[in-house]
């Protein structure tokens, strides 16, 4: 048995929730000493550029998770054409919307449906159309951007586990997107329906987002909420924000054409051409 499977056979029986809570609670802790030792460590260890970040200073955080999702200088992100990635990360998968299926990796895919929270009628604007998935590892930068401008117009949580999302997980736990806790994003775009899926991972102790602030940690039941008040997001403004790492997963209604030097596992930045609607 490889590693690989075996990192991913031990997470079942982990309570992934507790785990989580845990480490969020350590992330929030304000005592100096405690939380630059654990920022300084991070850097060490992830080696992290700080020279990018518009606070440049670790001590300057007042908690670990307010130094995990600093921003970063003003023109740090230059905004390419077409569609942008929503994030700094990898590239895991994109392509084609194909029956209904999204490719998870190599020998698995998962149902569009399941990710938005069992809902077939939303699940059927994307027949036909393409979707994309970046990974952020805890080295990347951590919020969340428009990868195209858009309307929100429904927010909607979705319960479930939270099994880490890297390539070891993604290659041996089938259904991860749509298992994971998530929170699934509605837009209306020019170029028609848009949804931009938060998922939620092991240690990862909240998402939040602009318009609503933190989201989870929730449990039990599909909470859904409708906007009759228009919330506009232009492309690359903020949308959202993980507190440790993630994935993002976004469908578009209609085919992209990816720019050709896209490959699965490209490392890609936030504001980076992908391709065009």
């Amino acid at each position: 048995m490889s590693l690989a499977k075996l990192f991913a056979l031990i997470q079942y029986p982990l309570p992934h929730h507790l785990l989580s809570r845990l480490v969020g609670a350590l992330a929030d802790c304000r005592l100096p000493w405690l939380k630059n030792a654990c920022i300084r460590a991070f850097i060490r260890q992830f080696r992290v550029d700080m020279d990018e970040a518009a606070e440049p200073d670790p001590t300057a955080y007042a908690t670990f998770n307010d130094f995990f999702t600093r921003a970063l200088e003003e023109d740090a992100r230059p905004l390419g054409e077409g569609l942008v990635s929503p994030a700094d990360g990898t590239l895991s998968q994109f392509g084609a919307v194909e029956a209904g299926q999204l490719l998870q990796a190599k020998g698995h895919r998962f149902s569009m449906m399941e990710l938005l929270g069992d809902d077939g009628e939303a699940a059927r604007r994307y027949l036909g159309g393409s979707f994309a998935t970046v990974y952020l590892s805890p080295s990347d930068y951590h919020r969340v951007h428009m990868p195209a401008s858009g309307t929100l117009t429904e927010m909607v949580y979705v319960p479930g586990r939270l099994f880490s999302v890297n390539a070891a997980t993604t290659e041996h736990v089938p259904n991860l997107f749509a298992r994971n806790e998530r929170l699934v994003c509605h837009f209306d775009t020019e170029h028609g329906p848009m949804v931009v899926v938060l998922v939620g991972a092991m240690i990862v102790a909240a998402i939040e987002t602009v318009w609503a602030g933190q989201i989870t940690p929730l449990s039990g039941e599909v909470q859904r909420v409708r906007f009759d008040t228009p919330v506009r997001l232009e492309k690359g403004q903020e949308m959202g924000r993980f507190k440790l790492g993630s994935t993002v997963v976004m469908a578009f209604s209609e085919p992209v054409t990816f720019t050709d030097a896209l490959a699965p596992a490209t490392k890609v930045q936030m504001g980076q051409s992908l391709g065009s609607l």
